[in-house]
């Protein structure tokens, strides 16, 4: 009885602990993410995409071509509002700098190997992104697509 006790005591405080963690571990990475496009250590992530890119109203033409991309290349592992295989696409442009979603569309494997945030996710969600191999002009595209559907 007493053993009874003592397992069902251990194992409760070892899932209470286990939960807590979980859970700041969550908030500390919303904050980080949150934060990530506002502190002075503002990403360009890993790849080809080494300059600021600047950005005015959202180009309807523009993210309609990157919908179309999108919706080729990249919905076998992520949609827009749900966690997938990767994560869900809508917020992305408030967590992440366009250069960094430039990079890690377009050069997702060393992103995952050099840069610490696509290291976290590839720690996350466990899959590597693959490389669609889409130009630079595609994945700007993608971009504005993920700015419209965050514009909303």
């Amino acid at each position: 009885m007493k053993k009874n006790i003592l397992l069902i005591t251990v194992l409760t405080t070892f899932l209470a602990f286990t939960f807590y963690s979980n859970c700041k571990k969550k908030e500390n990475n919303n904050s980080q993410e949150q934060s990530q496009t506002t502190n002075e250590n503002y990403s360009f992530g890993v790849g080809p995409i080494q300059s600021k890119i600047e950005l005015g109203p959202v180009d309807d033409a523009l993210a309609q071509k990157g919908e179309k991309l999108f919706n080729e290349k990249c919905t076998a592992c992520h949609k827009i509002e749900e966690r997938y295989v990767g994560p869900a696409i809508k917020g992305v442009t408030v967590r992440r700098t366009p250069e960094w979603i430039m990079n890690m569309i377009l050069n997702p494997m060393e992103m995952t190997q050099k840069d610490p945030q696509a290291k976290e996710l590839l720690a996350q969600y466990l899959t590597q992104m693959t490389n669609q191999n889409v130009s630079q002009e595609d994945a700007r595209a993608i971009l504005e697509y993920f700015r419209k559907i965050d514009s909303k």
